[in-house]
């Protein structure tokens, strides 16, 4: 990190000296790091650090080394800083999100400049969950789309998520799976087409939520690919994220009404004039489209992914099906 930075997250922080403690995390395809410093003369402890720094030459982990990924990439840097600039104040304890201390663009460089979650209560990070911790990241994700429904997402994706069809034309090229590819498009339009949509976080998987000790709050991280569209994508997305393939069949039922009960609570109580009736009626129709939508995605981006089994063919093959009987 240039000097420069360094000085800006030192005054961000208003400390008196600022160290380095360690490297959390290399960014994807070596784009930068996420790293924790330490303070001293400051109110605070540590602070997170995400420094983006474009490298010459990508080197992605699966191969995808294109210009249009990199542009890709480039653009949700300024789409993660639009967004903790503009709109992440409206974010509360139910859908809680760090604080940004200070934001500063380079031509080749990001800084993102954050509290440090661990020392804000938010320590523990999963890699396999319970259903009540499930439950707990559903009730944030409730929450997320309640303070956005309606919200035109101004500076960040017009459609967010990393997979959105749009963005991804070299993955779906490479998809083998000629009825899903065919079926692509009308499956992005009918999601893109809901009556009702808020922001997705756009990356909900169960890496980028922090927990508190008990298990009982969490906060979201990486907001990269946060943008317009149905709820429906990080729910599918995220309940994706932490069950195999056996659980996906036996807890959607569950998981969906526990959703859908901390949505219309999350309505209710921001004041909401928005139907959470009408909200649950389109959107759980939309549920397997947004399943297929992100199976498309990862068969033509790692065929052999663990993603890629007999629950995510059975829905896909579901939604073709009814993609071609409404051509027909």
């Amino acid at each position: 990190m240039n000097n420069t930075f360094q000085e800006i997250a030192r005054e961000a922080a208003r400390a008196d000296q600022i160290f380095h403690i360690e490297d959390i995390q290399t960014l994807w395809s070596s784009y930068g790091k996420i790293m924790r410093y330490g303070l001293r003369g400051s109110d605070r402890e540590r602070v997170v650090i995400k420094h983006v720094k474009l490298p010459d030459q990508a080197h992605h982990p699966r191969g995808w080394n294109t210009d249009l990924s990199h542009q890709r990439k480039i653009k949700s840097y300024h789409v993660e800083s639009a967004w903790y600039r503009d709109w992440s104040k409206m974010c509360d304890e139910r859908c809680r999100v760090p604080h940004c201390l200070a934001l500063e663009e380079e031509e080749d460089e990001f800084l993102m400049v954050f509290e440090d979650l661990d020392a804000s209560g938010f320590p523990v990070r999963k890699e396999s969950v319970s259903m009540q911790e499930m439950q707990v990241c559903l009730r944030w994700l409730a929450h997320f789309h309640a303070t956005f429904m309606g919200q035109a997402p101004a500076g960040l994706w017009e459609v967010g998520t990393y997979w959105h069809l749009d963005t991804r034309p070299d993955e779906l090229a490479a998809l083998e799976d000629r009825e899903l590819k065919t079926a692509a498009a009308a499956i992005d339009q009918a999601l893109s087409a809901a009556r009702y949509q808020t922001f997705v976080h756009g990356d909900a998987k169960l890496a980028n939520f922090c927990f508190s000790q008990s298990g009982e709050q969490v906060a979201a991280v990486d907001f990269q690919y946060v943008g317009g569209g149905c709820g429906m994508k990080d729910v599918a997305y995220f309940i994706g994220s932490c069950l195999y393939e056996e659980d996906c069949e036996r807890y959607e039922a569950t998981l969906l009404d526990y959703y859908f009960a901390q949505l219309r609570e999350a309505l209710m109580e921001r004041g909401s004039t928005v139907d959470p009736d009408a909200v649950e009626q389109e959107w759980r129709v939309l549920y397997p489209l947004a399943w297929t939508d992100f199976h498309r995605f990862v068969k033509g981006w790692s065929p052999g992914h663990w993603k890629i089994h007999g629950y995510s063919e059975r829905i896909a093959r579901e939604v073709v099906s009814q993609m071609n009987l409404r051509s027909a």
